[in-house]
């Protein structure tokens, strides 16, 4: 006997809020991660996220967090791949769906890393958070990519 899946509807793109990019380093690679924020910042209005040294969350060791808003992805999803300095970087998006964001719909550039996902939301809504925490630009560019 032969089981048919059914597949998944199709969502759409307004369930994506936003974006992130979760660039990763180690104490041998903080001075490229560093660098390489310092790049972002130059080029792209984001906003920033601070330096975790440990891991936290879903992400299992250092990293800072990059989110952007839609209309930023095609261009600074292309420059992270041509200048990511070697570093394995996490791009995904931002929707009700956490843990799917975090899993299924995600963009590595570089060797995946295996995410600690225990603790990550199904459904936002479902847990009483409306949407994820907005983008805040807090970069101020001056140069072209």
């Amino acid at each position: 006997m032969s089981t048919t899946l059914k597949p998944a509807p199709v969502q759409v793109l307004t369930t994506i809020f936003h974006y992130h990019a979760h660039v990763y380093y180690d104490a041998a690679t903080r001075e490229q991660a560093l660098l390489l924020r310092e790049r972002v910042a130059q080029r792209f209005a984001v906003d920033m996220g601070c330096l975790f040294e440990q891991a936290v969350g879903p992400h299992p060791c250092a990293q800072y967090e990059i989110g952007f808003e839609q209309a930023l992805f095609g261009s600074l999803v292309p420059w992270l791949m041509l200048n990511r300095l070697g570093l394995p970087v996490l791009v995904h998006p931002n929707t009700d769906a956490e843990l799917a964001d975090h899993v299924d719909h995600t963009l590595w550039l570089g060797g995946p890393l295996a995410l600690r996902t225990d603790n990550l939301a199904v459904s936002l809504q479902a847990q009483g958070q409306s949407a994820p925490r907005p983008v805040v630009i807090n970069t101020a560019p001056s140069q072209e990519n």
